[in-house]
């Protein structure tokens, strides 16, 4: 569990990418607070200015409450994800001295895709909106 926790922390907020042109001219945007589907944990994402992105993990179900997690609890997993142009945000984000690098798909307004890398093993990650 604290692994794929992990992974998840990195995968969603390591970069975020490519609204859907339907979804950029309805004003949507990514900023808010995002729950995985699975619902062990939840982040608030945040303009954290000039067009980047942070974000911050801020619950945790009881059974994804291991200490390396609550350790990322109330933290920020990412600051300043680097928007591309055209709706594209990326970058990176470093645990325990492993570096994670992904991209995030807004699919509609309350839901989006996140996949996530490192080197050759990539997990995707669904989220909604809360």
């Amino acid at each position: 569990m604290k692994r794929t926790l992990k992974w998840i922390a990195a995968a969603c907020f390591a970069a975020i990418s490519t609204f859907p042109s339907l979804a950029l001219a309805a004003g949507a945007s990514p900023v808010g607070t995002w729950q995985v589907t699975t619902g062990e944990a939840r982040y608030a994402v945040v303009s954290c200015g000039s067009g980047q992105l942070c974000a911050k993990l801020i619950w945790l179900r009881s059974d994804a409450r291991t200490a390396q997690n609550v350790a990322l609890l109330n933290h920020y997993v990412v600051n300043g994800a680097r928007a591309e142009g055209g709706g594209k945000w990326s970058g990176n984000v470093t645990f325990n001295g492993n570096s994670y690098a992904g991209t995030m798909q807004l699919v509609s307004t309350n839901f989006m895709t996140l996949k996530g890398c490192s080197g050759i093993l990539c997990q995707t990650y669904e989220f909604t909106r809360i």
